[in-house]
């Protein structure tokens, strides 16, 4: 391992999440975060046989008693070890319907992991984040990356509940870049404009060309090179999209 700083992931699934752990776990021991274990159970064990660590941990995002469970075990795992990086990736219960048939419970159903989670993620990863930054040995800059989607900056009809729940992390992600690139934390904000290509995907995707579809293992790479920038050159926002997606 390149560090005994650590990476963690929050919102692990079989595409993006995934591939974004397996590429942070080859310089430093990686946290897998998701609500269910299922979704990162076969990958902890394929990182720890590749010669990888890592740990999985069952967490809702939105609730602040689970999250500070899970960074209680995280503490206890790595005695106080830094953050090198910390993504998230979590993203609430998709919601499409004409406004005048939500409820509010419906209007709130993204906001509680992509807003709420996001920001105490946040809070619990900061501090960290922070340590690592006052190493004057640390190769890299700390790093936390929120991953935003096509409706961060564009709202079409049928999609308030996504869209604002995605517009209030990109409008926490640029407050927090703000506050905390002065002590040195490299906070980014990734809009993923085009569909995944993913196995849940695969069925919408199968008359598409290659080109139009954005791979997981591509979005990893370029938060990969996120975590590389120097302090004399932070993107604290990207886009990201395949090369035939309309924009």
């Amino acid at each position: 391992m390149a560090s005994k700083a650590i990476a963690i992931v929050a919102g692990v699934g079989p595409g993006t999440g995934a591939s974004v752990a397996r590429k942070f776990a080859a310089a430093y021991p990686v946290v897998l975060m998701a609500r269910n274990p299922s979704n990162y159970e076969s990958l902890v064990e394929e990182i720890n046989k590749s010669g990888g660590k890592a740990m999985g941990i069952s967490t809702d995002v939105s609730s602040p008693e689970d999250m500070k469970k899970a960074f209680g075990q995280i503490e206890q795992e790595y005695k106080g070890a830094p953050i090198a990086a910390a993504v998230f990736n979590a993203s609430g219960r998709f919601v499409r319907k004409p406004l005048l048939d939500m409820s509010v419970e419906d209007i709130g159903a993204s906001w509680e992991v992509s807003c709420k989670g996001a920001f105490l993620f946040a809070q619990h990863t900061l501090p960290s984040l922070l340590k690592h930054a006052e190493d004057s040995s640390a190769k890299y800059p700390p790093t936390l990356i929120f991953t935003g989607a096509t409706a961060s900056v564009k709202a079409n009809a049928l999609m308030s509940s996504f869209a604002t729940a995605k517009f209030a992390m990109r409008a926490l992600s640029t407050s927090i870049a703000k506050e905390f690139a002065p002590k040195g934390v490299h906070v980014a904000h990734a809009v993923i404009d085009g569909v995944i290509d993913i196995p849940r995907t695969k069925e919408w995707l199968k008359d598409m060309p290659p080109e139009a579809k954005i791979g997981a293992d591509d979005i990893a790479e370029t938060y990969w090179n996120l975590h590389l920038q120097s302090k004399r050159c932070f993107t604290n926002e990207i886009d990201i999209r395949p090369m035939l997606e309309k924009w």
